[in-house]
């Protein structure tokens, strides 16, 4: 098999781009609500039906597409807080009790994805075009290139929200003392529906772009969702900076992978890389960086 240096980069960007915003999303979850979100992937799947949907019945457009995908993860988010996090947060044993509700939220989602859309594929438009732009050897085909721009740009201007907006400095307050934040006042479920819509038009905009490589299905939040989980844990469960330099990392081990000894083996050399991170740092790469902090 030969090995190509400039596609195996390209194809790692990408990747991480997407994984990134998946692990975004879960690791924002867990550090302001507590809850490990196992419906994240059933948000991932419903946004790809709603961009499909826009597809379908509104235009085709690039555009179109992108913001109907952003849009229905950020209402499936927002509905998930409604049924699983506003309920229970003050309920004993929030984390299983929120962990089951959400896991029964994806198994339930995805049945009524499977009775209403049928078991067969959509796809979605090319939102990018059909262009290229080569750089020396590296050749940047306009999904890839859609793909890494929108992804980073929308990460960035989430973080930029959290950092600069009240609603952001509000959540960053959840996410470093939770009883604090309550105790000044910030409302917890307010509070808790901004950051699940927020995570939910990540995981939208993560369904759309890799539905340009796949297909939109009832079950194509499961890998996602599993892809997501590696890449936070590998993080650091919790840790935003952990969890893009585990992305990146990640997209290079699956690029990697796949170049050199075929896509069937990715899961496997992924899990093994998780593992060996594990091990090493059982908090993750987040350990890595306060340990140098320290």
């Amino acid at each position: 098999m030969s090995f190509d240096p400039g596609f195996v980069l390209v194809s790692a960007l990408t990747l991480a781009s997407i994984y990134g915003l998946l692990a975004l999303g879960i690791s924002i979850i867990w550090s302001s609500l507590g809850m490990l979100n196992m419906a994240h992937g059933f948000t991932f799947a419903a946004a790809g039906y709603g961009a499909w949907l826009a597809s379908q019945h509104l235009s085709d457009s690039g555009w179109v597409v992108l913001l109907a995908g952003i849009v229905s993860g950020a209402a499936i988010g927002a509905l998930i807080s409604a049924i699983a996090f506003i309920p229970l947060h003050d309920k004993p044993n929030f984390v299983v009790r929120s962990l089951i509700a959400t896991l029964a939220i994806s198994l339930l989602g995805t049945q009524l994805l499977l009775w209403t859309f049928g078991p067969r594929v959509k796809s979605l438009p090319q939102v990018f075009g059909q262009g290229s732009l080569a750089l020396g050897d590296i050749v940047l085909t306009a999904d890839k290139l859609g793909a890494i721009g929108t992804s980073v740009a929308l990460m960035v201007a989430t973080l930029f929200w959290m950092r600069h907006s009240r609603q952001g400095l509000e959540i960053r307050a959840m996410m470093q003392n939770p009883e604090g934040a309550a105790l000044v006042g910030i409302g917890v479920r307010g509070t808790a529906m901004a950051v699940m819509a927020v995570t939910g038009a990540l995981a939208g905009l993560a369904a759309v772009l890799l539905s340009q490589t796949y297909f939109v299905s009832p079950h194509s939040g499961l890998t996602p969702l599993i892809k997501g989980l590696i890449v936070a844990l590998c993080g650091g469960l919790g840790s935003i900076p952990g969890a893009l330099i585990a992305a990146t990392l990640v997209g290079i081990v699956e690029a990697l992978t796949g170049a050199l000894l075929g896509g069937q083996y990715v899961l496997i050399t992924q899990f093994l890389f998780i593992i060996g991170v594990l091990l090493l740092r059982p908090r993750g790469i987040a350990g890595l960086l306060d340990h140098t902090r320290e």
